[in-house]
């Protein structure tokens, strides 16, 4: 018998968005993983002290995973949009609010809902 609250089930997806966008970028491997679970333990603290915060919950352990990323292996997710110059990752919009995605800053350009990324951003792309 599952009676997942409303807050653990809001936290299951997430759960379920990010590591969807991770194992399209096929960086979902064990490690990657534990960060989102870090992310997932840290944001249930913090959105039981602020529960009108449960709709940012999948914006906010997207950008706790990207972070994450970023010191241990590099940035993620890159951008598929800007061909040209260096490498950059994508951002989550709005950094704090409800229906977040993912955006090239550089060109203006939303790229996908969080949850949503596809195959194009492959690792080392």
């Amino acid at each position: 018998m599952d009676h997942a609250t409303p807050l653990e089930q809001a936290l299951h997806v997430a759960r379920a968005l990010v590591l969807a966008d991770l194992a399209a970028g096929e960086v979902a491997d064990a490690d990657v993983v534990s960060l989102v679970e870090d992310s997932v333990t840290h944001r249930r603290w913090w959105v039981e002290q602020w529960p009108e915060g449960v709709d940012y919950l999948p914006g906010l352990v997207a950008q706790d995973v990207q972070d994450a990323l970023l010191e241990k292996y590099g940035r993620w997710p890159l951008c598929p949009v800007c061909s040209h110059g260096d490498p950059h990752a994508l951002d989550v919009e709005p950094e704090l609010g409800p229906d977040p995605h993912w955006v090239c800053a550089k060109a203006g350009v939303k790229v996908a809902a969080v949850g949503a990324l596809g195959p194009v951003f492959g690792a080392g792309r």
